[in-house]
């Protein structure tokens, strides 16, 4: 049976979740980034959730994925405090400077991870050659790759999703990521795909009054910061009622 994945930035929407019937969280921080590692406070929160594993975003900053000495140090590190939290699994990618797989340092994390499930996140999608990046990733070792197949948006990549599906043949998981909502979450889960990954992102306003006008805290008035954002459990329930 296909999983589901949502990817969430609160333990507020891992609880929806796990009260949803989802199978497991995608553990976030900082989605104006795409993602990077969240606090610890916050996955030991998550991991005591009944019924929902967890998968930690291992990433130190936002941008691309080639990554420094230091920082790859800092994912190691937090590798190890997603283990004692309570992880179940953790999230990462790494490239190097000409857009290939670092095969290397992907198995050294993967080597880190122990027991907890890997998966290399959508680094792959900005890969230079998308199914030699496959091959790369089951050869260091990954469990799954979360991919929208080297498009913004999964249905946009469909075709090479299911190439992915294709050219693994069951030596790894391929879950269909980016822009998975209830009125496209058949198609691609027709492709063969082992799980979806979904955020069913809303934004609903904040509770305070009073709102200074003159002032941006995030440095841009293109966002809303007195917005906040949750899940919308209707369609959640739509994706889950339509693959299940």
């Amino acid at each position: 049976m296909i999983k589901t994945e949502l990817c969430a930035y609160s333990v507020e929407a891992c609880q929806i979740a796990a009260r949803l019937g989802v199978n497991r969280v995608e553990l976030c921080a900082s989605p104006a980034e795409g993602g990077v590692t969240p606090s610890l406070a916050s996955i030991e929160r998550v991991a005591q959730i009944p019924n929902l594993d967890l998968s930690v975003m291992i990433r130190p900053r936002g941008g691309d994925f080639l990554y420094s000495d230091d920082e790859f140090q800092t994912m190691l590190l937090d590798i190890e405090y997603a283990r004692k939290a309570g992880a179940t699994g953790v999230v990462f990618g790494i490239l190097t400077a000409d857009g290939k797989v670092d095969v290397e340092r992907t198995r050294q994390l993967v080597e880190a991870a122990g027991d907890m499930e890997t998966t290399f996140h959508r680094a792959v999608d900005m890969a230079e050659d998308y199914t030699q990046a496959v091959e790369d990733i089951i050869a260091a070792g990954c469990k799954r790759i979360l991919t929208s197949g080297s498009y913004d948006k999964a249905i946009d990549g469909i075709e090479n999703i299911a190439k992915a599906v294709e050219v693994s043949r069951g030596r790894i998981e391929i879950m269909a990521g980016s822009g998975v909502v209830a009125k496209n979450a058949q198609q691609l889960a027709a492709t063969g795909v082992d799980a979806l990954h979904f955020s069913a992102k809303c934004m609903v306003s904040g509770g305070m009054l009073y709102r200074n006008p003159r002032i941006s805290m995030g440095g841009s008035d293109a966002v809303d910061e007195f917005a906040l954002r949750t899940v919308d459990e209707n369609e959640v329930k739509e994706i889950l009622k339509l693959i299940k």
